[in-house]
C-alpha cells in the first residue's frame, strides 16, 4: 500500500508539476483508512463573482487570462484521456494498437505519471494489478513528433521493464525518421485530429468532442 501511495510523491519531490494523481489500487487502499466525515460542506459567498466558460485558442490575439487561455499540450492530453475513458473509445484504441489479451474493461487512464527519468503524459494500466500487469505508456505533442520524442518515450518503455508491451506517440504530424524509425523502437504511432484549427477559442468540451485519434504505424 504504501509503495503505491509514495512513488509519485517522492518522485515528485523537487519537480514544478507536484499534483498527486490517486490511481485505482491507491484509492481501494485509502478507503480502508479512516472514518468517512459526516460535516456537510459550507459555501462560500462571492456575492460579486462573474461566471465565464474557460475557452482555449493557438492564436495570441485572442488570448485574455482567465477567460481565453493558450491551447498547451496538458489541455489536449486531458481530452485524449477524456476521450479513452469511454469503453468503446478505449477498447477500440488497445486494438488497433495490437496489444491482445488485454480487456479494456479492465483498464484506466492516468495523467502525468511519475518515473525517476520524467513524466509519463498518459499512462494504461490495469485497475486492479495483481502481481505485473500491463502498461502502456503515451506520449503526447500538440504539434509533430520528432525523434527525440521516440528517444524519451523509449526511456520510459525501459524503466517499465517487462511490464511494457508497446509505447504510443501521439502528435499532429510525424518528421520522417519517426515514421521510419517508430516500430525499432516498438513505438505505435497515432495522430490526431481536431474538427476546428483553434485560431478561433474553443471550449474544452468542444476540442474533446471534436477528437479524432487514428493508428497510423
Amino acid at each position: 500500500e504504501f509503495y503505491y501511495v509514495a512513488e509519485n510523491l517522492l518522485l515528485r519531490g523537487g519537480y514544478r508539476k507536484t499534483h498527486f494523481q490517486a490511481d485505482q489500487t491507491t484509492l481501494q487502499c485509502v478507503s480502508d483508512i479512516g472514518v468517512r466525515a459526516e460535516c456537510s460542506a459550507v459555501p462560500l459567498p462571492l456575492t460579486d463573482a462573474r461566471r465565464f466558460t474557460l475557452r482555449f485558442t493557438r492564436s495570441s490575439e485572442f488570448i485574455r487570462t482567465p477567460e481565453i487561455c493558450r491551447f498547451q499540450e496538458t489541455i489536449l492530453q486531458s481530452a485524449i484521456r477524456r476521450h479513452l475513458m469511454r469503453l468503446d473509445n478505449l477498447h477500440k484504441f488497445i486494438s488497433r494498437i495490437g496489444v491482445a489479451g488485454v480487456e479494456a474493461n479492465a483498464l484506466e487512464v492516468l495523467g502525468e505519471k511519475a518515473l525517476p527519468q520524467g513524466h509519463i503524459d498518459l499512462l494504461l494500466k490495469e485497475r486492479t494489478p495483481v502481481g505485473s500487469g500491463p502498461k502502456i505508456p503515451i506520449e503526447v505533442k500538440t504539434h509533430r513528433a520528432m525523434a527525440g520524442d521516440l528517444e524519451q518515450l523509449r526511456g520510459y518503455m525501459d524503466e517499465l521493464r517487462g511490464e511494457c508491451p508497446t509505447g504510443v506517440l501521439i502528435a499532429a504530424d510525424f518528421g520522417k525518421r519517426v515514421s521510419s524509425k517508430a516500430a525499432e523502437f516498438g513505438i505505435r504511432l497515432v495522430s490526431y485530429e481536431l474538427d476546428r484549427d483553434l485560431n478561433n477559442p474553443a471550449t474544452f468540451d468542444e476540442i474533446y468532442q471534436g477528437l479524432r485519434l487514428d493508428v497510423i504505424g
